[in-house]
């Protein structure tokens, strides 16, 4: 019989782990708020960072907006949703509609300047430009 040491906190881990299982993933119908987050994904290269938001069912251009206020990027928006069926008739709804609203700060080196964006597969890519390097100050200390 292997000696294993007792952690009291074994338990106590299992259950926060149940507890945002169900607040996440098993039930987010039943917890919706006014407004979704979507999901992203942020990566950078050499010039530039994009921003990947995932926004199945956009049909229009003028139902998402893109903000950048105080080096703070803001999607927000609505999902229209299908007004042809009734609802006596549905059996599930797990698909989001309705307002749609995400803020993620920005780098230092972000530029708002000429940041563009495409709507393709339910994705949407945001290019934001980096600051070129040069375009830094040095500034000289005078010593006396």
């Amino acid at each position: 019989m292997p000696l294993v040491p007792y952690d009291p906190f074994h338990h106590l881990e299992t259950v926060r782990r149940d507890f945002n299982r169900f607040f996440t993933t098993d039930f987010p119908s039943l917890f919706r708020a006014d407004e979704m987050m979507p999901r992203i994904d942020m990566h950078e290269t050499e010039r530039e960072y994009i921003v990947s938001c995932d926004l199945p069912g956009l049909e229009r251009k003028e139902d998402v907006q893109i903000d950048v206020h105080n080096n703070v990027l803001t999607i927000s928006g609505t999902i229209q949703r299908n007004e042809a069926i009734k609802e006596e008739h549905v059996h599930r709804r797990e698909r989001f509609f309705g307002r749609f609203q995400r803020s993620i700060p920005l780098p230092a080196n972000a530029s708002a300047e000429q940041i563009h964006a495409t709507y393709k597969n339910g994705v949407l890519d945001i290019h934001i430009p980096k600051i070129a390097s040069d375009q830094r100050k040095k500034v000289d200390i005078q010593f006396h």
